[in-house]
């Protein structure tokens, strides 16, 4: 077994292993070197740098016994898999589905979240998207405080647990998407430091330090993400990386670390011979995000669409606090439905300056829509979600749209249970300051902040999905609602088509009604309470969310919160 790590300013290293340390050999540009033959799968060792240590290895592929432990020797050669014949899925008329692991059953595990991949297959989802799984401090976080990042969360299963996932994902027909974090890494656990200059000695966000992509020392780090992703998309057979938060890298290199990995991963997607995604959480409603390489773009695939959810959330909440102050007109959403996005360089009132640029001829599909997510849920006070009126509406539209539609776990049934911000650090100061420092990141979002301590084990238990839910009539129903909406999307080529040049509104603010036209088709949505007459002559309803929704010679007749698809009369 041959043990490498990269401490270019080390004097000393050694490998603790076996019971004893080993002297390691320094060699370029840092990186030093030792062979341990009796060393194999399954071997516990730790780094030891100028007499300090055992440190985790930064490249840890297995934490067994949490991040405060040694790292233990992974061979990704051992793991039979049965996808042989998987070729891939294309996010080119997609549906995503957003889950955690640790809440989407009540095991809270990969095993067990392969018992529901049947639900999935009957909702027709074509990717799951799983929020980050590297070792966090504690039993249960949303993943996002990570370290060891080529490691598994031993929680969920470790390494063997995810590649069984993704194997039942692969046999069932569903590709499988994963989170990544490369902004910032957890503050706790995190022992990067004295192995090199992995950060930049600034706050990079108000999630931690910015890690070091453009500076002394940087050439290594960045290959240190380049290559963790690499690990999934290779080793794990992953169809995809959603990369958050990417507005938070700092980079002013030439060549942006995002354009850098784009490359990587086209290179490597011709190597194993299907399609690899990447997805980017940005804030920055830049279209060059998502355009290709050759056209001067970063290369991603797609991109996140903030805009998109702040209009379809304003439209059937009705709530205008915060950044939905700009969204609270219905034209917003008629803009950011044939647009992509509302704020295209005009001025946003919630950031108290212009932002974004138009997304003029970028398809649909490369915007990644959602009416609901572990943010835009998990960053309210109590974590509550839409109700179900209001989920009929808007995942009609969403599912109707242009996009790339994305569901949150639970959200398809009605899902009464809150998803709550949780975490459980072992420092106790940590654990003392999250719920307020929660809070501070919130702060002129127009909420009234009372939410559960983030500590609390109970804040956790009760963010986990109740299946016991679908027994009941009324959430079955909202099921049979969704299951429609996609098997619609998936059989009409007008409703998965991503050309926001063929999206046509008409819409009454002040009567609150919204019709959308897809080629021949049309969706009609009463947001009101009130019932209200449309001069539509209807050829052919072809969806309908309430009974009571009537086409005479008079116009389209819809009681108050429903929407219609359908075809009008020629």
């Amino acid at each position: 077994m041959i043990f490498e790590v990269w401490a270019p300013k080390a004097t000393a290293v050694e490998v603790d292993v076996l019971g004893g340390r080993r002297p390691m050999t320094s060699g370029e540009r840092g990186w030093w070197r030792t062979e341990v033959p009796e060393a194999a799968h399954g071997t516990r060792y730790g780094y030891v740098l100028d007499g300090d240590g055992p440190y985790p290895d930064p490249r840890s592929r297995r934490q067994p016994d949490g991040v405060f432990g040694p790292s233990a020797v992974y061979d990704h050669a051992r793991y039979t898999w049965s996808d042989h014949e998987w070729t891939g899925r294309d996010l080119r008329g997609a549906v995503i589905y957003e889950l955690h692991v640790g809440t989407f059953t009540q095991a809270g595990t990969f095993e067990a979240a392969v018992e529901k991949l049947e639900h999935l297959v009957e909702l027709s989802v074509d990717f799951v998207e799983v929020m980050p799984v590297a070792p966090v401090p504690g039993g249960r976080n949303w993943g996002y405080d990570g370290v060891d990042l080529y490691a598994v969360n031993e929680t969920y299963g470790g390494p063997d647990g995810l590649k069984s996932f993704v194997d039942a994902c692969h046999r069932m027909g569903i590709g499988v998407l994963l989170d990544v974090v490369y902004n910032h890494l957890g503050p706790s656990g995190n022992f990067l430091h004295p192995f090199g200059p992995y950060f930049s000695g600034f706050d990079g966000s108000y999630w931690g330090e910015a890690v070091n992509l453009d500076g002394p020392g940087s050439d290594e780090v960045r290959r240190y993400f380049i290559e963790n992703a690499l690990q999934w998309l290779r080793d794990f057979h992953l169809d995809g990386l959603r990369l958050d938060a990417v507005h938070a890298l700092h980079d002013k290199r030439a060549t942006h670390l995002l354009a850098e990995l784009a490359e990587e991963v086209d290179a490597l997607a011709c190597s194993v011979g299907r399609p690899l995604s990447l997805i980017a959480e940005s804030d920055l409603n830049d279209p060059r995000m998502v355009r290709s390489l050759d056209a001067g773009g970063l290369g991603m695939t797609a991109q996140w669409d903030d805009d998109v959810h702040h209009a379809l959330h304003a439209a059937v909440s009705g709530e205008a606090h915060g950044y939905y102050s700009d969204f609270a007109d219905l034209s917003a959403l008629a803009k950011v439905l044939t647009s992509g996005v509302l704020h295209d360089g005009g001025y946003s009132s919630f950031r108290e300056r212009s932002h974004g640029r138009p997304y003029a001829g970028v398809p649909g599909h490369r915007l990644v829509a959602f009416l609901q997510n572990h943010d835009q849920i998990g960053n309210r006070p109590l974590g509550d979600r839409l109700p179900m009126p209001a989920l009929k509406l808007g995942a009609g539209l969403l599912l109707t749209s242009p996009f790339t539609p994305m569901l949150f776990m639970g959200e398809e049934w009605g899902a009464r249970t809150p998803f709550l911000f949780f975490s459980d650090h072992v420092e106790q100061e940590l654990r003392d300051g999250e719920g307020g420092r929660r809070q501070r990141e919130f702060d002129g979002f127009g909420y009234v902040w009372d939410a559960p301590d983030p500590s609390d084990e109970e804040t956790f238990q009760q963010s986990k999905l109740d299946w016991d839910e679908l027994k009941e009539e009324e959430h079955w129903s909202l099921l049979c609602w969704y299951r429609d909406l996609i098997a619609l999307r998936k059989a009409l080529p007008e409703l998965s088509d991503p050309r926001l040049d063929r999206v046509r509104i008409d819409t009454d603010p002040a009567g609150n009604w919204l019709v959308m036209w897809r080629g021949s088709l049309c969706v009609v949505v009463n947001f009101s309470e009130e019932s209200v007459t449309l001069p539509i002559n209807v050829g052919a309803v072809l969806l309908a969310s309430d009974e009571p929704v009537r086409a005479g010679q008079d116009g389209l007749r819809l009681p108050g919160q429903a929407m219609v698809i359908c075809h009008p009369a020629p």
